[in-house]
């Protein structure tokens, strides 16, 4: 399928792998979408900058820069951050289209269903788009698509009049007359306002006098003056800030122009420099409208579909979205006379191109789609495989392609290519699969996991999805006959590990299977265990993981992630077994019952850990630390000795003449948990670099600790 993407400011067409649907979603065939003439084309422009002048726009990222450079070096530092900004980005964010597939959980929508969608995040500029349900609402009988397509740009106008709460006979101003302002200007008629607009392009005012408005202003008169004189001296009830400038003078405008008691609400993107004289004496109320309505910027509501009952949230995101299209399908809203032009798709260059030559812009321009194709391809070939290459490679499919594989995996599968060719890039995105294939020279791009399983050139796969998906993917690329590198966590809950352990009871000689625990494959800890292994006695070990703060609406503390104990702390539970090389006999945790909501117990807990060899183990895990302070500090007591491991950067041997080590950039074992991966993946002694016995414990203290964590 065609979608529009964007790099360094230049906007192509490209061929992507179709995405699939999946539960809570459903599949959709765009027939209009429109474009945001604002802030697509202000992205457009800022992409197109040098990187230098966008950090320097950006002053909050320099600090994560500076970080990155202590702990990573300057090539990976320069590595990842341009690889950040070559990758191509999708754009859109509002839509019509026909219901191709209709995902599990959803019941009042089907195939053929005419219906819009919204969302920057899924409503992108493609011949076929997933968007979760919420996102999505059915066209009232008789609307056509293109009308319907600017479903966006009305729920962000009809939330914008909901926070002015307007009521019958009220005279309200309306600064900016751009196609917010056009809308919200008919909307307040709707409701039997009495309606200024001013806007500095005359051509607008006279529009939005043809749709309704009683009166319009332009730059050349006072305009503060005439509202007054308009309202008989009163002042506006309340002024609706539409318009785009980075002065404060707007808003300062609108304030003057509100009678006592008045309200102002921004909807566009002014300066927010209040000045007290300007509302102190009316004691104004001043709102922000947030997008669309209840629901925007809440992963519950939007992709996780779970509704905000209406007795309590009469209007949300969604529900707003319906009630602009009904206005529009009454005729109650004129949004027809705003669309100033349509563009097929395969012209989305040269409209973007027209839409910022000088001059005055469109109030909304659509790009239009072909009809769907029978067939939807869910594989882009990027390389040509080349035969020759595979012989002594390991054709290696990743499948995932999130920060963590794009940022780390990928770059060091580079750095390995005498042991690895990357075959293909899976992602549940095609846009994102076809640029991460494009930027490591993968073979294709693929959003079908089913394909990757198929493939005969395929010899192994690395998992990097959310982790609810790891057990079940790696079980089935292994009964597909697949070695399989999987990012922590192996499963997420006993059920699951069961499944794995019975596997292998059935294929003894079975495909490799390789948990992400990378820390066992640090040099530092490959230091510590040289000592340990020579140890007579037990050994104490006290680990301390400042694990840092995550906000509890992170997805990693949601269904998908499992929690930072499972997602995270497993990771030193391996590197507790791979120490002591030892069966566990005890774990027993404890945690601190914060005093507010904003800290989870969850997150902050104490685990000791027994094992069969006598030895003791201790996980501090914390997120009310500060990231000031390093990570990951380890101390081992072992036979007169101390070890002390330093954030993977230094181990330090107190009470003997060994020598520790101390490296320039830190090193948490990533590269060379592949490169040891490719080691077993070609040998034919059957060795893991870590035994399956190893991983199903490490991920077994993980739950046990868990069922403590939840009592």
């Amino acid at each position: 399928m065609k979608q529009v993407l964007i790099n360094r400011g230049r906007v192509a067409v490209v061929d992507v792998p179709a995405p699939m649907v999946v539960p809570g979603t459903l599949l959709i065939a765009v027939s209009h979408s429109c474009i945001s003439v604002g802030t697509e084309l202000s992205g457009i422009r800022s992409g197109a900058k040098p990187l230098w002048k966008r950090a320097l726009e950006q002053p909050d990222n320099v600090k994560k820069v500076l970080n990155m450079l202590l702990k990573e070096g300057i090539s990976n530092t320069k590595n990842r951050i341009g690889r950040t900004f070559d990758t191509e980005r999708p754009t859109g964010y509002s839509l019509a289209g026909t219901v191709l597939e209709v995902g599990d959980g959803i019941a009042d929508i089907h195939p053929r269903d005419a219906v819009a969608c919204a969302g920057a995040q899924y409503a992108y500029h493609a011949e076929i788009v997933r968007v979760p349900r919420n996102l999505v609402t059915p066209l009232p009988a008789g609307l056509g698509f293109a009308e319907a397509s600017t479903v966006t740009l009305g729920a962000i106008a009809m939330q914008g009049v909901r926070r002015l709460q307007p009521t019958l006979g009220e005279c309200f101003a309306v600064l900016g007359l751009g196609v917010l302002g056009q809308l919200v200007v008919q909307l307040l008629k709707t409701n039997g306002c009495r309606v200024v607009g001013a806007d500095l392009d005359t051509d607008r005012v006279k529009l939005a006098c043809s749709l309704g408005m009683n009166m319009g202003l332009n730059g050349a008169i006072n305009q503060v003056e005439q509202v007054n004189r308009l309202t008989g001296g009163i002042g506006a009830d309340g002024v609706v800030v539409t318009a785009a400038t980075a002065s404060s003078e707007v808003l300062s405008m609108a304030f003057q122009m509100c009678r006592k008691k008045g309200r102002v609400v921004v909807l566009g993107d002014v300066g927010l420099n209040i000045k007290r004289s300007d509302i102190y004496q009316k004691e104004l109320d001043f709102f922000i409208s947030t997008s669309y309505g209840p629901g925007r910027y809440d992963q519950i509501y939007e992709e996780q579909g779970l509704d905000y009952p209406v007795p309590y949230v009469r209007w949300t995101e969604n529900r707003n979205m319906a009630a602009y299209l009904q206005l529009v399908s009454e005729g109650r809203v004129n949004v027809t006379k705003l669309i100033s032009t349509t563009y097929p798709l395969e012209d989305a260059p040269k409209a973007y191109a027209d839409l910022q030559q000088p001059g005055a812009k469109p109030l909304i321009a659509l790009l239009s789609y072909p009809e769907p194709r029978e067939n939807v391809e869910r594989r882009i070939e990027v390389v040509p495989s080349d035969k020759k290459t595979k012989s002594g490679k390991i054709r290696i499919a990743v499948v995932g392609a999130g920060s963590f594989a794009r940022g780390t995996h990928l770059p060091n599968l580079q750095k390995l290519s005498s042991d690895y060719e990357i075959r293909a890039v899976c992602s549940h995105s095609g846009h994102n699969a076809i640029s991460v294939s494009r930027q490591f020279q993968a073979g294709y791009a693929a959003t079908d996991y089913g394909q990757i399983l198929t493939d005969p050139d395929v010899d192994a796969v690395l998992i990097a999805t959310r982790h609810i998906l790891h057990a079940d993917m790696a079980l089935q690329a292994l009964k597909a006959g697949k070695h399989v590198l999987v990012e922590k966590p192996l499963a997420m809950n006993q059920t699951e590990l069961d499944t794995i352990i019975t596997f292998y009871e059935m294929n003894p000689d079975g495909p490799v299977l390789l948990t992400g625990f990378n820390r066992r494959f640090s040099p530092h800890i490959e230091c510590i265990k040289e000592i340990t292994d020579k140890r007579i006695n037990p050994m104490i070990i006290n680990y301390r993981m400042n694990a840092g703060y995550i906000s509890l609406d992170h997805w990693v503390h949601s269904r998908e992630g499992g929690g930072r104990n499972i997602g995270e702390a497993c990771h030193i539970y391996d590197l507790f077994t791979f120490l002591t090389d030892s069966r566990v006999t005890k774990v027993s945790a404890q945690y601190i019952h914060p005093k507010t909501e904003y800290y989870s117990s969850r997150d902050n807990f104490i685990c000791v850990t027994a094992f069969d060899d006598g030895s003791l183990a201790t996980l501090t895990y914390t997120a009310l630390g500060t990231k000031d302070y390093p990570k990951e500090k380890m101390d081992v007591y072992v036979d007169g000795q101390v070890l002390v491991m330093d954030d993977y950067i230094s181990v330090e041997v107190v009470g003997s003449r060994r020598k520790g080590m101390k490296a320039k950039v830190m090193d948490k074992g990533l590269e060379e948990e592949l490169r040891l991966f490719a080691e077993a993946v070609k040998g034919d002694d059957k060795s893991w670099p870590n035994p399956l016995w190893q991983q199903i414990q490490a991920m077994e203290i993980a739950l046990r600790v868990e069922d403590q964590l939840n009592k």
